[in-house]
């Protein structure tokens, strides 16, 4: 059969986040293979409670993983490299990334155990890799994170341009300009673009994207009106912002202090790595609480209402010596992502309570976007004429939406979820195969798979509570009449006022004196018929069908 090109997304696609997109080349099912990005989302307490962090399931990867050649980190954020420290030793390639984002690949690698030196760091276009029948370069991209890059991926089929994260920015602060002449270069060469694989999260923005350097003068501003402390929180890899919130503060006469890992990390590395430059000094959090509040700016992480994020701690009342109070000002410079609604406002209505003035970026003057709108995206379009256009990084509806915005210009195009194999080697995609997909936990430390049920579990104990049964049976398989009941999330009295455990353990000793003695040998029956009667009288007494524990205890004789 003759060789085709093929994408696959594992993650990303269909969701906003955990980004994870395969390409191929090659004779069907033997394609050789590279994987685009490897990141992560965030567990919430209504779908996935106690999950930090969700990964895709790479289980078709790991049985390909001798096809595999490598992986290609496009950017920093975690949604785009989260996962390669928990997942590499399940892939085992190189990896290659830009400078910035390298040096952070190896912190998570090195976090996780692996070597470091799995991390080929590779210079802008026109430098190439080669790996396997893929001629790949990083294209400068801006972004809201330094050193982000489109990929050009060159194959025997034709010419792939995976966008990445991506804006037209001419003038982003910190990290690449958009480069017109670059991308014009890009369009001319060779056989032109075959496949755009582009960034979908703002189709349905329609005004044209703006630059982060507007934001200064804002920013500037509202620094200089506040009276107190002044704290502001923004995406902690956003360096650009994390410098210009800066330079306001120095203008303003104040010092900046640092709060929160990640945050001080990114810095770190920017400052390491040379994209970050003439960075204001900043001070601890002990020389913070010892000036004047009106001297003080704290940059904090935590604006998607992470609970144990600076933020998040300083609305609780104190974080590392540091207290808010009445007539400070607090800054959300940073768009809520979908999702995070609830938290944020949590944090907001807690700033408020004590007396805190809040800000936030919902009329434009304190936040920009770091993905492309619908009409720069047009203009990608436009310029590089591409045969054919893959939306990814996009809900579903950012995705149909996409579609229908290139194929109403003559496009070619086609919708692929998380687990849709496109052959990409005719004049149009075509559906392939459907390859299952799924989603790993980090439940503390340990990963679980979507369907262990451990996540289910929590979930319905969540919902309806949780009952412990007791009840043992002695040497002569006689079970004694009194069961023990102890109940967790569930309210302590029955609708009549009596106490709901000792009504449950009433209800348990009728059917134990009257237990027929196959039943009472068996485990298993003695297991359903105890739950199913604790779930019968707690639905009566309650309305609530409780998640029910069993312990039997056998007592041996001698």
């Amino acid at each position: 059969m003759a060789d085709r090109l093929i994408y696959l997304p594992l993650g990303g696609a269909g969701e906003i986040g955990m980004n994870a997109y395969v390409y191929g080349y090659g004779s069907p099912g033997r394609e050789r293979l590279i994987l685009v990005d490897l990141g992560v989302s965030f567990g919430d307490m209504d779908s996935s409670p106690g999950i930090d962090l969700i990964m895709p399931d790479l289980t078709w990867l790991e049985q390909n993983r001798d096809r595999l050649e490598a992986i290609f980190i496009t950017h920093g954020h975690e949604d785009h490299l989260g996962a390669v420290g928990h997942l590499y030793g399940r892939l085992n390639v190189p990896i290659y990334a830009r400078q910035f984002t390298g040096a952070l690949v190896r912190l998570k690698l090195e976090e996780q155990g692996h070597p470091a030196s799995a991390v080929n760091i590779t210079g802008a276009r026109p430098e190439v890799t080669q790996v396997g029948p893929f001629t790949v370069q990083f294209v400068p991209v801006s972004h809201s994170i330094p050193e982000s890059a489109a990929l050009i991926i060159d194959t025997p089929a034709g010419r792939v341009l995976h966008t990445g994260d991506f804006k037209l920015d001419g003038t982003p602060v910190v990290g690449d300009a958009f480069d017109p002449i670059l991308w014009h270069d890009i369009a001319a060469e060779g056989r032109g673009i075959k496949v755009l694989a582009c960034d979908s999260t703002n189709i349905f923005s329609t005004h044209p994207g703006r630059s982060e350097a507007v934001l200064a003068n804002p920013i500037l501003e509202w620094v200089m009106a506040q009276k107190n402390l002044v704290v502001a929180t923004t995406f902690a890899s956003n360096i650009a912002r994390l410098k210009t919130l800066s330079d306001a503060a120095i203008a303003g006469g104040r010092k900046v202090c640092l709060l929160g890992r990640a945050m001080r990390k990114m810095v770190a590395v920017g400052l390491e790595t040379g994209v970050l430059t003439d960075f204001p000094d900043t001070i601890g959090p002990e020389e913070a609480a010892s000036l004047p509040r009106s001297q003080v700016m704290l940059l904090a992480t935590g604006s998607q209402g992470e609970r144990r994020a600076a933020s998040a701690q300083l609305s609780r009342g104190r974080y590392l010596g540091l207290a808010l109070k009445e007539g400070d000002s607090f800054l959300f410079s940073s768009k809520t992502i979908p999702g995070n609604e609830r938290s944020v406002g949590r944090i907001m209505n807690a700033l408020s309570e004590l007396g805190v003035d809040v800000f936030d970026a919902d009329d434009g003057l304190y936040h920009v976007s770091g993905h492309a709108n619908r009409p720069d995206i047009e203009a990608l379009h436009e310029l590089l004429k591409p045969e054919i256009v893959i939306p990814m990084h996009g809900e579903h509806l950012h995705l149909r939406e996409h579609v229908m915005l290139a194929r109403g210009k003559g496009i070619a195009a086609e919708i692929a979820t998380n687990g849709t194999m496109l052959d990409l080697t005719g004049d149009a995609p075509r559906i392939v195969d459907q390859v299952e997909t799924g989603r790993l936990y980090l439940d503390g430390t340990v990963l679980i798979g979507a369907m262990d049920g451990v996540v289910r579990d929590r979930i319905r104990m969540a919902l309806n509570g949780h009952a412990l049964v007791s009840v043992i049976v002695d040497e002569d398989d006689n079970v004694l009449p009194d069961a023990w009941v102890e109940l967790m999330g569930l309210p302590g009295r029955t609708r009549g006022g009596n106490d709901l455990g000792s009504h449950i353990e009433g209800e348990l000793a009728e059917f134990l004196e009257g237990a027929d003695s196959r039943v009472v040998r068996d485990d298993a029956k003695m297991d359903e018929a105890i739950r199913k009667i604790t779930r019968q009288v707690a639905m009566e007494e309650i309305g609530k069908k409780p998640e029910v524990t069993v312990i039997i205890s056998r007592l041996m004789g001698e």
